[in-house]
């Protein structure tokens, strides 16, 4: 029994040599789950040593594009790479993904195209047959799910909760997710502010992967404080729920610098008594 957390995403809209948006992958006794999947996160996927056609199951938290915009390369790499042969992909989140996902890959959507191409053109089915495909070339089936806080998935060896995050509503929904494994519970909260519902997920986790944008009065002093949790908010909802491990995530190029950081660190580590990590990209966590 083993449980991994990949975490490839850490950062914010900003991009920075070092840091872009939200995607994790949970890798749960050999069974990888990916959780968010913003910019870059299908090659970061591969450096990590997790090939695409090997995720069955995405959960997206929300739809900012920090958060999905790697979406249609991920589906169109994975399609592609699987040659016919891999499970019928299901991404799960709340509205719109359905349509979201049918915009992109969709008879009428984005890359409609482009995979129009990939299934008639000669070269395209000579390449496909040479991976081990078999003519005719399907067009890709996603399997979607639009669904809301309260919602429960039983993966067989795990299983997955939603709760409500409290982000940029009613313009968006935003979800955090617990998920149980036989090894330890893993909770990501997305992006939200400090509220009930996100104690109420992290209560006794294992581990906590929690948005830290800043510290908390750099946030209120220039109003970015509604809708997201800074550092320190981030361990008060560590101490509150009775976390063991706290993970910055999502964390801001203003405390990601190399004279910020530390100070950041320590002042979580102030406030939560359990180990707190500074989440760096391509970092895996084992429970």
């Amino acid at each position: 029994m083993s449980t991994t957390i990949h975490i490839l995403g850490t950062g914010t809209p900003t991009p920075t040599a070092d840091r872009h948006g939200s995607a994790f992958a949970l890798d749960i006794d050999g069974e990888v789950v990916m959780i968010d999947c913003g910019p870059g996160a299908t090659g970061k996927l591969v450096k990590a040593g997790l090939w695409p056609t090997k995720i069955d199951t995405l959960f997206l938290t929300h739809h900012h594009f920090d958060h999905n915009v790697d979406l249609p390369c991920f589906l169109l790499v994975r399609w592609d790479q699987a040659a016919g042969r891999a499970n019928d992909l299901r991404v799960i989140g709340p509205a719109p993904t359905s349509e979201f996902v049918q915009r992109l890959i969709g008879p009428d959507g984005a890359f409609a195209w482009d995979l129009t191409a990939r299934i008639n053109a000669a070269p395209s089915q000579h390449v496909y047959t040479n991976r081990g495909g078999v003519l005719p070339r399907e067009w890709p089936t996603v399997l979607t799910t639009d669904i809301e806080a309260g919602y429960a998935h039983d993966g067989g060896n795990w299983s997955m909760r939603a709760f409500p995050a409290e982000h940029v509503q009613p313009y968006l929904t935003s979800l955090a997710y617990r998920f149980e494994t036989r090894s330890g519970v893993v909770v990501f909260t997305g992006d939200t502010q400090p509220c009930d519902s996100i104690r109420e997920a992290a209560r006794g986790a294992d581990v906590l992967l929690c948005m830290a944008w800043d510290n908390d009065d750099a946030m209120r002093a220039c109003g970015e404080d509604t809708g997201q949790t800074g550092v320190q908010g981030a361990a008060h909802i560590a101490a509150d729920s009775g976390v063991k491990k706290l993970i910055l995530v999502h964390t801001g190029p203003a405390i990601c610098k190399p004279d910020t950081k530390p100070k950041a660190l320590e002042s979580a580590q102030s406030i939560f008594s359990g180990e707190v990590v500074f989440a760096e990209e391509l970092m895996a966590v084992s429970l």
